[in-house]
């Protein structure tokens, strides 16, 4: 399973009342590493825009489901329905990374929680799927 990577400036966010219960929560696809070029994990820098995505053609829905935002004893846990994407109608570029983002706020637009590395680049030829496993554990915790 690949790890997840909180982005620094998604703690800023939070605190200036992202409202991840009501909030559109999706993911973006790139094979180039977030952190490269303009660090997304750097201050300010944690936005979609600033992140190098791939062409979605021939790829479903990239929206999480049933997204929780809960809390128990201090700690605060995110988390949402695995999602699996399909390729239909030709094969999806490489990608390695996927990016969770809130699809939300507008100021700022779209910023980043954080993103999965899977370690190689995955390509998904027409009517293969690809399963994010949020697991039990959540997209994240903090205490």
């Amino acid at each position: 399973m690949a790890s997840f990577t909180k982005v620094n400036d998604f703690v800023k966010n939070l605190a200036n009342a992202m409202d991840l219960d009501g909030d559109t929560l999706a993911v973006a696809l790139t094979n180039t590493d977030p952190t490269a070029g303009t660090d997304v994990t750097g201050d300010g820098n944690g936005v979609l825009a600033n992140i190098s995505e791939i062409s979605y053609t021939n790829l479903s829905s990239r929206t999480l489901a049933n997204v929780t935002s809960t809390q128990s004893s201090g700690t605060y846990k995110l988390s949402a329905d695995d999602l699996t994407l399909t390729a239909s109608g030709g094969s999806v570029e490489a990608f390695r990374y996927v990016v969770i983002y809130n699809d939300t706020p507008t100021s700022p637009a779209d910023p980043v929680i954080g993103y999965y590395d899977y370690g190689a680049s995955l390509t998904l030829n027409d009517g293969d799927t690809f399963t994010i496993d949020i697991g039990s554990n959540g997209i994240l915790t903090m205490a």
